[in-house]
């Protein structure tokens, strides 16, 4: 099994729809959210990447499955990991739980690729190559849930 990070975020009322459900788009946010936690864990400054490096993160495509509703006020478990990574691509896998009975609610993946400012594939930088390694950091830990 990868290695994996867990970050636990609070529905909010604004996320879900007249019936108290999660807004199928909003898993997209919860998938940045768990990936943006993930590399941040891991001891990267992205900011530092696109600055230092002109070395963007890029989303090539994404998908999503969903299995079970989250609704108003669940707690939900991001599970992020690296799946696939390459010279060039990375590819991020999500699991979302609810946090309180640890039922998986869907599953997705962004695929990636590393780009200068003006958008063209480039190599990436080999000093952050162990951060999209699929074996690497970070361990498996959970962040604190947001306020609502």
């Amino acid at each position: 099994m990868h290695a994996h990070f867990d970050t636990l975020v609070r529905v909010r009322y604004a996320e879900t729809d007249q019936m108290g459900v999660v807004y199928h788009s909003n898993y997209f946010i919860y998938f940045e959210i768990g990936r943006t936690e993930y590399i941040r864990s891991a001891g990267l400054e992205y900011k530092k990447m696109e600055i230092e490096d002109d070395c963007f993160f890029v989303v090539a495509s994404a998908s999503i499955r969903h299995i079970r509703p989250a609704r108003y006020d669940d707690v939900l478990r991001i599970r992020t990991r690296v799946t696939e990574s390459s010279r060039r691509t990375a590819r991020i896998g999500y699991e979302i739980f609810n946090d309180a009975n640890d039922e998986l609610l869907a599953t997705g993946e962004t695929y990636h690729v590393f780009c200068d400012c003006a958008g063209r594939p480039k190599t990436l930088p080999e000093k952050y190559r162990k951060y999209f390694d699929t074996a690497g950091p970070p361990t498996a830990s959970t962040s604190a849930a947001e306020s609502s």
